[in-house]
C-alpha cells in the first residue's frame, strides 16, 4: 500500500489514469453505460493532475465525483435526445415488439415457432394460424415466448 501511497504522492497522473482504464475495461466487458462517465471523470482528473493542478486526494475525488454526475446527468439527456421512443438498445425483447417474423415451425393448438432479429422463438399465435413460410408480427415478450399476430 505504501507503494500505491508513494506513486501518489510523487505522480497522481498514473493512479487516475489507471481508475480510468480500469472503469472503462469494465465497461467493455459488461457494457453497462454507467461506468462510461466515470471512467470519463477520472480521465480528466488524471489530465488535471499531469499539467500541476494539485488539489489533493479530497480534492481530486470530489473534483472526480462532480464530474461523474455532471458527465451522466448530460449523457442521460442525450440519450433522451437522439432516443425518444425511449428503447433501450440493449433491450432486445423491447426492440422485438412490432417486428416482422417468419413462421418456421407450424402452429398447432396456438403454439409454433418463428424467426426474427437472427434467432428463433416459440411463439404463441393470436388469431388465425399462418402457414409455414408466412410472416407474422410480434406484438409481446413473456420470457422467451413471443405472442404473434398474421402480418397483413
Amino acid at each position: 500500500m505504501t507503494v500505491v501511497a508513494d506513486l501518489y504522492a510523487a505522480q497522481p497522473f498514473w493512479i487516475w489514469l489507471a481508475i480510468g482504464v480500469l472503469l472503462l475495461a469494465v465497461e467493455a466487458m459488461f457494457s453497462t453505460e454507467w461506468l462510461l462517465w466515470p471512467a470519463v471523470a477520472a480521465g480528466l482528473v488524471a489530465v488535471m493532475t499531469a499539467v500541476g493542478v494539485r488539489l489533493g486526494l479530497p480534492g481530486e475525488v470530489a473534483v472526480f465525483a462532480v464530474l461523474t454526475v455532471i458527465a451522466t446527468l448530460l449523457s442521460r439527456r442525450l440519450i433522451q435526445k437522439a432516443n425518444p421512443d425511449g428503447v433501450d438498445i440493449n433491450d432486445r425483447d423491447s426492440r422485438l415488439i412490432d417486428q416482422r417474423a417468419r413462421v418456421v415451425e407450424a402452429f398447432i393448438g396456438g403454439r409454433g415457432r418463428v424467426f426474427v432479429s437472427g434467432a428463433e422463438w416459440p411463439a404463441v399465435i393470436e388469431g388465425e394460424a399462418p402457414d409455414v413460410g408466412e410472416d407474422v408480427v410480434v406484438r409481446g415478450v413473456s420470457g422467451s415466448l413471443l405472442t404473434v399476430t398474421p402480418a397483413i
